[in-house]
């Protein structure tokens, strides 16, 4: 599965922004593997639960996730990125 195309919420731009650089490099690098493959192992794709049970999440690093949505125009928004506390 190919994604077709990512948007990017007002807040993911802005957490994106505040990532220390070193994550920022490895964020692009796994948006690149996110791109060609949303379930590539690498990324530990999930879906979570509860409240943000339409939302998936994959992992940049072990402390830093994305989260984002799968459209139904086969489009996908990532909503927020940093710690687990983009849980909330």
């Amino acid at each position: 599965m190919t994604i077709r195309r990512i948007y990017y919420t007002t807040t993911f731009d802005k957490e994106f922004k505040n990532l220390p650089g070193r994550v920022k490099k490895l964020a692009v690098k796994k948006e690149t593997f996110f791109r060609e493959n949303p379930n590539n192992p690498r990324l530990r794709t999930h879906r979570l639960t509860g409240k943000l049970k339409d939302f998936y999440s994959f992992s940049i690093n072990y402390q830093y996730r994305i989260m984002f949505k799968f459209e139904k125009d086969g489009s996908v928004v990532f909503i927020d990125v940093g710690t687990h506390s983009i849980y909330k």
